[in-house]
């Protein structure tokens, strides 16, 4: 549990800085669509952020604020790999790799929180 709360607070945030960083530039070319896919990612982050926190002080609605943050963060980040709306460096054919990729890693973090002991044991 304490490793998916360091995910959401430490990884999530450096992941999106990461990405906004090399995206600032894009603004100029494409306009609104990047503020917003930005501005999504950065909800979905600040709330996986509060889910990791709500996890590691042992908050009673921890375990459902993380599972929508993940599925938030799955879901913000699907819609910038697909959509033309964000710029990508990738490959062609990469895209259903990294699509994978992103589902199998948040699926397998939801797995853990409906399947731990642990969590259950903690939250109830």
């Amino acid at each position: 549990m304490r490793v998916l709360a360091l995910l959401l607070t430490v990884w999530e945030p450096v992941s999106f800085a990461a990405v906004a960083a090399g995206s600032f530039n894009a603004i100029a070319v494409r306009g609104v669509s990047v503020v917003l896919v930005l501005a999504s990612r950065l909800a979905a982050t600040a709330t996986c952020v509060a889910a990791g926190r709500a996890l590691l002080d042992r908050r009673p609605a921890a375990p459902s604020l993380a599972r929508i943050a993940l599925a938030l963060s799955l879901a913000v980040k699907v819609f910038a790999v697909v959509t033309p709306y964000f710029p990508n460096n990738r490959l062609p054919g990469e895209t259903t790799l990294y699509v994978a990729g992103t589902v199998v890693y948040y699926g397998a973090c939801l797995a853990y929180l409906s399947a731990s002991k642990r969590v259950a044991a903690i939250f109830g």
